[in-house]
């Protein structure tokens, strides 16, 4: 059952990639065209965004980690929750875990403005790699408890 959210989360992972490469793409190609006569505070980050506010840069940069974070995390975790060994299931809980505290990062550049597609996968995932996080965790100490411990104890 720790299956379906780790395959929901690639796929919402897939899709937030695919957003902010595309406007991490846009915006390049528009910085040229939109910085004529524009003031100092565009210097804050070297590609400028025509869209949104002035935490959009950070944002998407963060998105874009996230995103790719959060692909291999959701791939190898399904790898290793199909192993079933409990090693394996902590590796990726751990892992979920740490791809959480990123897509939180970037939940929190997302609050400063939900108007657009790309914060609110990020808001929806942060709440999704949570459910994710606790299953595998659950996952992972159902099966160490499943485990026999055998061979000799010191």
């Amino acid at each position: 059952y720790q299956q379906y959210p780790l395959f929901l989360n690639l796929i919402m992972y897939i899709i937030v990639a695919a957003i902010a490469g595309w406007a991490i793409n846009y915006s390049i190609d528009e910085s040229m065209n939109s910085l004529q006569g524009v003031s100092p505070p565009v210097r804050l980050f070297p590609i400028y965004f025509p869209i949104g506010n002035l935490a959009t840069g950070f944002f998407v940069i963060f998105a874009l980690i996230t995103g790719v974070v959060g692909i291999s995390t959701s791939l190898t975790g399904l790898h290793d929750v199909g192993q079933g060994f409990p090693a394996n299931m902590m590796s990726a809980a751990a892992s979920a875990l740490i791809t959480w505290t990123l897509t939180l990062l970037a939940m929190g550049l997302a609050c400063k403005e939900i108007s657009r597609t790309l914060e609110a996968f990020t808001i929806i995932l942060s709440r999704t790699q949570l459910l994710c996080v606790g299953s595998l965790h659950a996952g992972a100490h159902e099966a160490i408890i499943a485990t026999p411990i055998s061979g000799r104890v010191w």
